[in-house]
């Protein structure tokens, strides 16, 4: 037995020994920045230099996804350049720029260390998702960043892809397949491999998306594209996690520190975009849900935990109708229910058909990832959640479905700047809150009327965004294997469309 575990041993060394040379000579260096799954047409410039000559700055090219944004083409000693990732959010819909957590961040890092030049980069773009921000990353190394924070995962279920390449394999398997695919070892290997096997392709067969998003949602009717598929649905979120896991590698090898962040989404008052039925239901099973949710409604100002309790029995019969997830939780919010409340709109989140809010699986994965690479991280959604008047993330904190108000960008940007203050990035004088706030005042009176007038109309344009009636072309033009479409003298007896007429909406009626 002995010779046997001496005999493995001596194997096994010879694999560090092998990684060591090949890192000696820099050969077989994995290429974390390659998606297998998606690539791009092109790869057009976020940032240009301007005429000038003096400052980089977003073109108009990109201006239909990006704010405009410019840093000095020099940095200047003394400087500290960070640079913010992510989508809308850190974009700050759906104003702009001025009221996002980087501008309050950037105010707060000035009163609170005065003697460095503060610069803090947006790159926020709208409906972007985590695989559309490597380029972006990769981008922002080339000017001399000294920090990157990463803000992502709303967006992700926005574009149609597949994944049919996808692997299946248990959670737990997959560590550390990723730690030995990361090897130089396993990288000459693998190349060799393709080198002379014919079924070996020299290139990934991956789709390739153009340089800015294609959201199914950008065309009119853009909902009917959406429909429930668990296996995409699993795709999605597993091409999610390899995502970030290979944005926070380039920051690592590159020697740049990042700070991760999950985003925050609005649970109480953002009903499902949209409801399917479960796959099987019978015709039975049918007019026994739409019996016992129509018996509901009618109970909603006089007995509601009846009517929570009737829910439940048609919850027993199906319980993948995201709708009624929602409305049990209105049910038990308004009975001061809050625990069994919030764990009805998880549900709703979880089962919504068009996924416009980051989903609790990737949640989970964000803090896996945190814990395994040892990155600062702050959840967005806890830290906004502890201060809700309900306990439960709403429109007390939140505009829209996602979008955090003016006042939580700001409490976001002291909280970024307290652990950069633990991560060692910078020593706060003391009394800096006070001034921040200050300076978060006189700033935000020096915004023009039609700053806020241009949110409000953004706002209202996202709010139809999500309700599929966009301005684009018809969405069946786009995306015609995904949209089932009903012609005149379908049976419209189908089960996914026999619901309460109320329950077809997006807009859930609330008790």
């Amino acid at each position: 037995m002995l010779f046997r575990v001496v005999a493995v041993l001596l194997a096994l060394a010879v694999f560090p020994v092998v990684e060591g040379v090949l890192a000696l000579f820099d050969w077989g260096r994995p290429n974390v920045a390659e998606d297998p799954f998606v690539g791009f047409t092109g790869s057009h410039s976020l940032f240009v230099l301007a005429e000038d000559g003096e400052r980089y700055e977003v073109p108009p090219a990109r201006r239909n996804f990006f704010a405009y944004e410019s840093f000095p083409a020099t940095k200047q000693p003394g400087t500290f350049r960070i640079f913010c990732l992510g989508g809308s959010t850190v974009q700050g819909r759906p104003y702009s720029i001025p009221t996002s957590f980087g501008t309050w961040l950037k105010l707060a890092l000035q009163e609170a260390d005065p003697s460095r030049n503060w610069e803090v980069v947006n790159c926020g773009g709208i409906s972007y998702a985590s695989y559309r921000l490597v380029p972006i990353l990769e981008e922002c190394l080339g000017h001399e960043p000294d920090l990157i924070i990463l803000c992502t995962g709303h967006n992700e279920f926005l574009e149609d892809r597949t994944y049919h390449r996808m692997s299946r394999l248990p959670g737990w398997v997959h560590q550390p397949l990723g730690a030995i695919a990361g090897t130089r070892t396993f990288t000459l290997l693998r190349g060799a491999v393709q080198g002379v096997s014919d079924s070996a392709p020299a290139e990934p067969d991956r789709l390739l998306l153009g340089d800015d998003p294609d959201a199914m949602l950008d065309y009119n009717e853009g909902l009917a594209a959406y429909h429930r598929d668990d296996d995409w649905r699993d795709g999605v979120i597993e091409h999610f996690g390899f995502n970030v896991r290979r944005l926070l590698t380039i920051a690592e090898e590159a020697g740049l520190p990042v700070l991760l962040l999950a985003p925050c989404s609005n649970l109480a008052d953002s009903p499902p975009f949209k409801s399917e039925h479960r796959p099987g239901l019978t015709e039975a099973e049918l007019d026994e849900w739409n019996r016992l949710v129509e018996e509901a409604r009618t109970l909603y100002r006089t007995d509601l935990r009846r009517a929570a309790g009737l829910l439940q029995d048609a919850i027993a019969i199906d319980d993948r109708y995201a709708a009624t997830h929602f409305e049990q939780g209105k049910c038990y919010e308004h009975l001061r229910d809050m625990e069994a409340a919030r764990e009805c709109y998880l549900r709703a989140r979880e089962e919504d058909i068009c996924p416009l809010r980051i989903l609790s699986p990737m949640e989970e994965e964000l803090h896996t990832i945190a814990s395994e690479r040892e990155v600062p991280f702050l959840d967005l959604h806890e830290l906004l959640e502890a201060g809700s008047r309900r306990g439960i993330l709403g429109d007390d904190q939140l505009v829209d479905h996602v979008h955090p108000s003016i006042e939580g960008h700001q409490q976001i940007a002291r909280w970024l700047l307290e652990t950069m203050a633990q991560e060692g990035l910078l020593e706060p004088r003391d009394g800096w809150e006070d001034r921040a706030t200050a300076a978060f005042e006189k700033h935000f009176e020096s915004l023009e009327d039609h700053y806020f007038l241009r949110g409000i109309r953004t706002l209202e344009a996202l709010r139809a965004w999500t309700r599929g009636e966009a301005d684009g072309p018809p969405a069946h033009l786009r995306f015609p294997e995904r949209i089932t479409r009903r012609r005149a003298g379908e049976d419209a007896s189908a089960a996914g469309d026999r619901r309460p007429e109320a329950a077809q909406n997006s807009e859930i009626t609330s008790p």
